[in-house]
């Protein structure tokens, strides 16, 4: 793997430099729900514009019900027909998660799709309100219990309707920086050590681990339900909001990745066709990149290793009293 590839994810892709809508063309998803977090911009609000144009009903979690409903009218101005729910959910809260998930499960009969997006980049070091470093807390460890609460619904939609569920993880090429290195609440909660690239990194495998333990696990269970991650590339969003671009280096860096920015519609493409593509059924446990199986770092397949973080991330929900049986 070239330098280049390692930063960006620059590969061959299956269709090309292609958008959300192209790779979804013709896909009649009218019977599908999904959730889709971190829709409230970038990546993940074009992920959920381009479902409910195929007709999903589309559930936006958002840390505050009026900017959720911002994004909401927004996307009903361009298309009025959409199916879209705007609920209240921080990711960074374990209490906010439980909460989300609850409501949800009371009031939603189905569950198809979960899209397990949001996320955020590079911030000074931080703990959350459940005293974890912010970017391990809200990048895997609100989705691990977000998806373990939200695994029975999809389950249960599964088998009732015979459709496979898909939960789909978007990580980064980032997590190559990762040495897995993460497994003790001293060493991720360590200010004097924090290097706010390597955490985002160590996040990002976690969201690949997270996958492929998820998937070996529905496997041996026998559900009909599918769980990937994915690489969406280097798109200009407001995750870099962290990042300060006023020195050289990242003005060269930017420079040259110019030609090879995803915009936001491409960047979304991988993770629409994964959760609405009937090539992808009954594929599990892989990593993505264009709409392509890619190799993700050896960390990254490492199945002790997944198996190590889902039990360092029950003991992170225990320490909170969120631990789900």
């Amino acid at each position: 793997m070239g330098f280049l590839e390692w930063l960006w994810g620059i590969g061959s892709s299956a269709f090309g430099s292609c958008t959300a809508e192209q790779v979804t063309q013709g896909i009649d998803a009218s019977h599908l729900t999904a959730i889709v977090t971190g829709a409230s911009s970038g990546i993940g609000r074009e992920t959920a514009r381009v479902l409910a144009l195929r007709g999903a009903k589309v559930i936006i979690p958002s840390r505050t019900l009026d900017s959720g409903l911002k994004v909401q009218q927004r996307l009903l101005e361009e298309n009025p027909n959409a199916k879209l729910h705007v609920m209240e959910m921080d990711l960074s809260s374990l209490d906010s998660v439980d909460s989300f998930a609850r409501s949800f499960t009371s009031s939603h009969e189905h569950l198809n799709i979960l899209i397990n997006n949001a996320g955020i980049f590079g911030c000074p070091f931080q703990l959350s309100r459940d005293g974890i470093e912010l970017q391990f807390a809200t990048n895997h460890l609100g989705h691990f219990l977000l998806t373990k609460l939200l695994l029975n619904k999809m389950k249960a939609t599964a088998k009732q309707t015979g459709i496979q569920g898909r939960i789909i993880n978007v990580a980064s090429n980032t997590h190559h920086r990762s040495d897995a290195s993460f497994f003790d609440v001293d060493t991720i909660n360590d200010k004097s050590k924090y290097n706010r690239l390597v955490a985002y990194g160590h996040s990002k495998l976690a969201n690949i681990l997270h996958a492929n333990a998820l998937s070996k696990y529905l496997k041996e269970e026998g559900s009909n339900l599918t769980a990937n991650s994915l690489h969406p590339g280097i798109v200009p969003t407001n995750i870099v909001r962290y990042i300060n671009l006023n020195t050289t280096l990242l003005k060269i860096l930017a420079f040259v990745a110019q030609p090879i920015l995803k915009s936001i519609p491409e960047g979304a493409s991988t993770i629409c066709y994964l959760a609405l593509h009937p090539k992808v059924k009954g594929v599990t446990g892989k990593y993505f990149i264009n709409c392509k199986e890619a190799i993700p770092s050896k960390q990254a397949r490492n199945e002790d290793l997944a198996i190590k973080l889902w039990e360092f991330s029950e003991e992170l929900l225990k320490r909170s009293n969120k631990k789900v049986s």
